[in-house]
C-alpha cells in the first residue's frame, strides 16, 4: 500500500507560480510512476502530467511548456512545478501512482491522495 499526501495548493494571481508536493509513505516510491490529475468544478478529472519510475515525463498540452512534473526518490515525494498559471487552470490536484504501462488514463494508477485546491484568480 502506498499512502499520498499533496500539499502546496492555495490561491495565485493569473502569471504566477506554485509549487505542489506528492509525499508518499508505506512504499518507496522510486518503484512506481507518479503522476499528477486535475478536476475542476463540474467538470471530469483529467490527466495533467506523469513521470515514470525511469524518469521519463509526459504532459497534457494545456500544460506544456508552463509545468513540470519530478520526482525525488531519496525524500519520496514527486512535485509538480507550476509556472504562468491561468484562471483555468484553478482546480483540485491530485496525486497518484501506479505501475501500470498505461499513461493519462485514471485507471493506470492504483493510489491516489486527497487533493490539493489551486485557485488562480484574474
Amino acid at each position: 500500500q502506498v499512502q499520498l499526501v499533496e500539499s502546496g495548493g492555495g490561491l495565485v494571481q493569473a502569471g504566477g507560480s506554485l509549487r505542489l508536493s506528492c509525499a508518499a509513505s508505506g512504499r518507496a516510491l522510486k518503484d512506481y510512476n507518479g503522476a499528477w490529475f486535475r478536476q475542476a468544478p463540474g467538470k471530469e478529472r483529467e490527466f495533467v502530467a506523469d513521470i515514470r519510475w525511469s524518469g521519463l515525463t509526459y504532459y497534457a498540452d494545456f500544460v506544456k511548456g508552463r509545468f513540470t512534473i519530478s520526482r525525488d526518490n531519496g525524500k519520496n515525494t514527486v512535485y509538480l512545478q507550476m509556472n504562468s498559471l491561468k484562471p483555468e487552470d484553478t482546480a483540485v490536484y491530485y496525486c497518484a501512482a501506479g505501475t501500470s504501462p498505461r499513461i493519462t488514463t485514471m485507471a493506470a494508477y492504483d493510489y491516489w491522495g486527497q487533493g490539493t485546491p489551486v485557485t488562480v484568480s484574474s
